[in-house]
């Protein structure tokens, strides 16, 4: 029981931080998906998504899942699919950069919260998943390669309304009361196995295994933990994590931004990468080359972040 309390108590904790950072900009994106504000957002970058290699659906494909997320960017699909046509090559573009741009107020606002900054962590997002799609688009053309088409006639039906969120308010308020009810249960799940993990010895494991990554990325051993949680699981429970245990051990702001950098652009691997694997993507588009220009961005970001030098005598006394 007291075991039970203590867990309840610090799941209360989390749940709390993210939902005053979650509801409100939950809230703000669907009343810009009623005033029109992403569809018309939409239809204004199609002609700069023609210009990397993609049809202009793709453009309100992705304006979708980067104000509403994945499922909403599915949606979108889901919308287009009888007359969409895209090679492989083009739609795991798209996908790429829906994973690496998705659901940016929410996920960003949860990344201020935990200590780093909105717009330069969304510009991060943001300019990877324009490049990388951009450099996917190209390289693919130029090598011929991934060129066969996919078929997303076998998308059309009810799953539109549920995955875009198109439905009226009471489909809405119904589908943000299941997120967050699951978001509260899956945090209960995760406090449990991140305890079960650390009392059986496998997070150390997981960290060693983690060490040559990190070493390569720069990202510092203390934050492997919080990290891997994020990586594998998504931004808003390693967020969550992340929040907690900056209080607690204090970790320096570049320590949190380089976590937050990673956790940003590559995060939940399993369950995004599988539903875009399933429509038809690569997977050495949407999660090898994802990881790897990570991996180069985060690299890039530590060696210009380098820690300040401590003078003689401070050194002697950390000694």
């Amino acid at each position: 029981m007291p075991y039970l309390a203590a867990l309840l108590a610090r799941t209360r904790r989390l749940f709390l931080a993210l939902v005053k950072v979650m509801l409100p900009v939950m809230i703000a994106v669907r009343v810009g998906q009623e005033m029109g504000l992403v569809d018309g957002l939409g239809r204004a970058i199609a002609p700069a998504i023609g210009w990397l290699g993609l049809p202009p659906e793709a453009g309100m494909i992705w304006v979708t899942g980067v104000f509403v997320g994945v499922y909403g960017a599915i949606g979108a699909l889901v919308g287009f699919g009888p007359t969409l046509e895209m090679s492989v090559a083009q739609f795991s573009a798209l996908a790429a950069m829906v994973l690496f741009a998705h659901g940016v107020p929410v996920e960003q606002a949860i990344v201020r919260r935990a200590g780093a900054s909105f717009w330069v962590t969304a510009g991060l997002r943001i300019g990877a998943a324009l490049a990388y799609g951009t450099l996917v688009t190209w390289a693919c053309g130029a090598a011929g390669v991934l060129a066969d088409p996919v078929s997303f006639g076998w998308l059309q039906g009810g799953a539109q309304d549920a995955a875009s969120g198109a439905g009226g308010l009471g489909d809405w308020l119904a589908a943000t009361a299941f997120s967050l009810a699951l978001t509260f249960g899956i945090i209960v799940a995760l406090l449990m196995l991140l305890d079960l993990l650390e009392r059986t010895g496998i997070t150390r494991r997981i960290t060693a295994l983690m060490a040559p990554v990190l070493r390569v990325s720069g990202l510092p051993p203390a934050a492997a933990p919080v990290t891997t949680v994020g990586v594998l699981l998504g931004l808003t429970y390693g967020g969550a994590l992340i929040i907690e245990e900056a209080e607690r051990q204090r970790f320096a702001a570049r320590t949190r931004f380089l976590a937050l950098t990673w956790l940003s652009l590559s995060h939940s691997l399993i369950e995004d990468t599988l539903l875009f694997l399933a429509l038809g993507a690569d997977v050495w588009i949407v999660l090898v080359g994802r990881v790897l220009l990570t991996m180069a961005i985060v690299a890039a970001l530590a060696a210009a972040l380098q820690e300040p030098a401590l003078p003689a005598g401070e050194k002697k006394r950390a000694a």
